[in-house]
């Protein structure tokens, strides 16, 4: 297997990634912006002929073919284990429906193309699914929860010069993926304990994990994933949020401020405006990919949290696809905050296969005229 080649330069730097990222995020002066991108739907690898022609096949190589600036994260086990087995259960002319390793049955298209599967029924509906599941699946004792710490270390050394970040799983989000969006909802109301019991269980397993691995290293940020908001804001109620989710933040957020990390970033996409109050009083200060037409600009956020928020993504996707004079004037828009620090620019989500190769490009060249080393 030949290496990758990067198609560009690296942007011109004076400090290292590590230092870039950190003072960038901490409002301290830097050579230039952090320059990263938050990967591609797959029919991109496909699609664009700059990846089929050069044998880029996932994230990990468009980072190398783009030579972006090194960022890393790594974590523990933190969900079901182990999961469902994946099982075909039926098919039709144009759909296939299987068990997934949440224990969801889901149609999904046989062509293949990127979309959110078609969800049929969950496999946790009452207490006593639950409690069957959590007793076979989510065991704190389980030997694949122990992680490697040494191998880790090796991976990762104490000298390293980019930003290393410690997973923090899923409070709710991974809740939902198990239950299902409608599922949750009415779990919530016909069995309230029961959905607590599942944020608790996912937090001490998180707990368990930052229990092995921060006395370890020198973390810069952690990071966590909610995707429990859409474009009419969250899919559970602001007052369980408030008094059920947001409490295991605090527990969470004790654990990384004692080891010396005050940078936590959620990835959570649609308008997370009515529960971003509650993820900043958790500890979670900085958005991730912050998708603008799901909430809004960033500046409207920045204006209203100042520099207690931090927000890494918002470039709209929309624009990208519309051409450049789109993509100039948004850019445009984002001058000012990269100046103010606190936000490091790039696609809200990953970039979608209706954005050509040479406009990708485009905005590749854009960024880096804006916001590199002049």
């Amino acid at each position: 297997m030949s290496a990758i080649k990067p198609i560009r330069a690296k942007w011109k730097s004076e400090m290292t990634d590590r230092e870039r990222f950190n003072n960038q995020m901490h409002y301290k002066p830097v050579d230039r912006c952090f320059n990263m991108e938050f990967g591609y739907w797959e029919e991109n690898y496909d699609s664009w002929d700059i990846f089929t022609v050069n044998g880029i096949k996932n994230e990990q190589d468009a980072n190398l073919f783009f030579n972006f600036d090194r960022i890393e994260g790594i974590g523990g086990n933190t969900w079901m284990h182990p999961s469902f087995p994946n099982t075909a259960i039926s098919e039709t002319e144009t759909t296939r429906t299987f068990m997934n390793g949440d224990g969801l049955l889901a149609e999904v298209p046989k062509d293949g193309h990127d979309t959110i599967p078609h969800y049929i029924k969950a496999s946790i509906v009452t207490p006593d699914d639950w409690m069957k599941c959590k007793k076979e699946r989510f065991r704190r004792d389980d030997p694949a929860r122990k992680i490697d710490v040494g191998q880790l270390r090796e991976q990762h050394p104490r000298n390293r010069d980019y930003p290393l970040g410690v997973g923090c799983g899923s409070m709710i989000g991974k809740v939902r993926d198990m239950l299902t969006f409608e599922g949750l909802a009415y779990a919530g109301y016909d069995y309230p304990e029961m959905v607590e019991d599942m944020v608790e269980t996912c937090c001490l397993l998180v707990e368990d994990s930052l229990d092995q691995l921060l006395p370890h290293f020198e973390f810069d940020y952690a990071s966590g994933w909610e995707d429990i908001c859409f474009k009419n804001g969250p899919i559970v109620s602001v007052p369980f949020f408030r008094d059920v989710v947001m409490p295991r933040y605090k527990r969470i957020h004790k654990k990384l401020a004692n080891a010396g990390i005050d940078l936590w970033y959620i990835d959570c996409d649609g308008d997370v405006r009515p529960i971003l109050p509650y993820f900043m009083e958790g500890g979670i200060n900085c958005l991730f990919p912050f998708e603008v037409n799901g909430c809004a600009h960033p500046k409207e956020l920045f204006d209203q949290f100042g520099k207690e928020l931090r927000i890494m993504g918002g470039v709209d996707k929309i624009q990208l696809g519309d051409g450049r004079k789109a993509i100039k004037t948004y850019m445009d828009s984002l001058v000012p905050l990269v100046e103010r620090g606190g936000y490091i620019p790039f696609c809200d989500h990953r970039c979608p296969p209706n954005v050509t190769t040479q406009d990708y490009i485009y905005y590749l060249d854009l960024k880096e005229e804006m916001f590199g080393m002049k």
